[in-house]
């Protein structure tokens, strides 16, 4: 990583900057809520979300994604630090940031190639909705000033732009709300409430934990589903920030990058974290592309704890909670409701699904496999549809046309074609326009061509690819002297 890499054309300087300060700002209510989820001080998540933001923008695969600290991440690690204590949360941060580091060098970015569209819409659409939901506490108990302040800030995000796009309108709105607030004395929550900023910078240190098996027993279970959680919230907001720039990352390095990140966090005593869709949203919209948008994210959070404490105490929540509403609107993806109906409907319902599932357990990773694996049941069930086979010939010679793909979801079709077939004295099984995937077709195949055998029928099979071929030299057990590859029948 050099300074170039770092640093945007000029033009874009200025745009990445003031991105990255409208994040910061709103990352300290988020570390804060996300370190009280852990049951850690704020200062352990407002550290991480420094570490990582900084340390990402280094080291990370895609320029202008922000990372920090997530409650992906803290709802995990609860039992561990209300068990063992926040030290042992470091070491299991360590160790998260390690296996990631494994799962890039192993390529384990490459699975994202199996969440389809309609997957990554519903967990946009979820987060978008949790997002949401989680500003709703701070309209409880509260007076009519807060839900006016809420109001002013959506009306200058939305109405701000129109004059001018110089500056990013939510960091036009905190400042607007915040100096209103502190003027008049308005009887607002404000970010002090959500709990004590830490003072001064933070420390380098190891996690006060022996060095044992016991240690690692303990902290290992977490910090696999630490890694996992992670590294698949991080891979579906690059998918996003790629959608929203039109530009591509490199998701191998990503995975790299939040390991390495994470590792930081924990020796400058922070949580683990991964990538954040709300504020990546944030940093996108308010103009920040590039590395620098990230960073300075973090530096100006470091600066604001460290140099602006009490004045960044004074920020009315209303002004956050208007930016976080900006982020779940633009978040949520609004044509998939039109979509509903020209989609076809297993897309319809496997996005549907996904949303349920994590509004529901507010669990993002149990929505993606859920989506997953009902997009693969669905997917499995159309290939298996595009089967046929098709009968010609007489009582002296029939020959049966295979066509379409042959694997577990289709074999009891293929078997059925030849079960109530009649009788014939020779019989060609055409397998031209056919594919064997695995061993349960050849397994049917088998069984197949023994009954026919046992009937009394001369049976040739013909016209295997050559991947099929080398599946059936290496697995079938029927007489193979029949078949002819590549030929057609006769």
């Amino acid at each position: 990583m050099t300074l170039s890499n770092l640093l945007p054309a000029p033009a874009q300087v200025r745009r990445d900057v003031l991105a990255g300060i409208v994040v910061a700002l709103a990352l300290i209510p988020e570390a804060i809520g996300f370190s009280i989820i852990a049951g850690v001080d704020p200062r352990v998540g407002l550290y991480a979300s420094v570490a990582i933001a900084m340390t990402i923008a280094l080291i990370g695969g895609r320029p202008g994604m922000i990372s920090a600290a997530t409650a992906a991440v803290a709802v995990v690690v609860t039992p561990l630090v209300r068990d063992h204590g926040v030290e042992y949360l470091f070491a299991a941060t360590i160790l998260m940031g390690l296996i990631q580091i494994v799962a890039g060098l192993a390529r384990l970015d490459l699975l994202m190639q199996f969440v389809s569209r309609s997957v990554i819409t519903g967990f946009v659409n979820a987060l978008a909705i949790l997002i949401f939901l989680a500003q709703l506490p701070q309209f409880v108990g509260v007076t009519w000033h807060t839900y006016a302040m809420v109001a002013a800030g959506l009306a200058i995000i939305y109405l701000f732009p129109r004059l001018t796009r110089a500056v990013p309108s939510p960091l036009v709105a905190i400042l607007v709300l915040a100096g209103l607030g502190i003027a008049l004395g308005l009887p607002v929550r404000t970010v002090s409430d959500m709990g004590r900023l830490p003072e001064g910078l933070p420390s380098l240190d190891l996690p006060g934990v022996p060095l044992s098996w016991e240690m690692l027993r303990i902290i290992l279970p977490y910090s696999l589903t630490m890694a996992a959680v992670g590294l698949l919230e991080s891979m579906l907001t690059a998918q996003i920030v790629d959608d929203m720039t039109a530009t591509e990352s490199d998701r191998r390095r990503e995975c790299m990058g939040q390991g390495g990140a994470n590792i930081v966090a924990a020796l400058v005593g922070g949580m683990g974290g991964c990538a954040m869709i709300g504020q990546s949203v944030i940093n996108v919209t308010s103009g920040g592309r590039t590395r620098l948008s990230t960073f300075t994210a973090g530096a100006f959070l470091l600066f604001l704890l460290a140099v602006l404490g009490p004045w960044v105490g004074q920020i009315p929540m209303a002004a956050l909670v208007a930016v976080m509403i900006m982020v779940s609107i633009g978040t949520f993806s609004w044509n998939s409701i039109p979509n509903l109906r020209r989609h076809p409907w297993t897309s319809s319902v496997v996005m549907l699904v996904t949303v349920a599932v994590v509004v529901g357990t507010r669990d993002l990773s149990l929505g993606v496999l859920a989506g997953v694996l009902l997009s693969g049941v669905f997917f499995a069930e159309k290939v298996r549809r595009m089967f046929a086979v098709e009968r010609d010939g007489d009582a002296a010679h029939a020959t049966y046309r295979v066509t379409g793909q042959l694997f577990f979801a289709s074999v009891d079709r293929f078997t059925a074609a030849f079960r109530s077939a009649p009788p014939a004295e020779r019989i060609t099984i055409d397998v031209s326009a056919a594919h064997f995937w695995d061993i349960s077709a050849v397994a049917a195949l088998d069984r197949i061509v023994d009954r026919l055998r046992e009937a009394g029928a001369r049976v040739a099979v013909v016209g295997y690819n050559r991947a099929s071929a080398d599946l059936i030299d290496r697995f079938a057990l029927h007489d193979k002297t029949g078949v002819e590859m590549g030929a057609t029948p006769h």
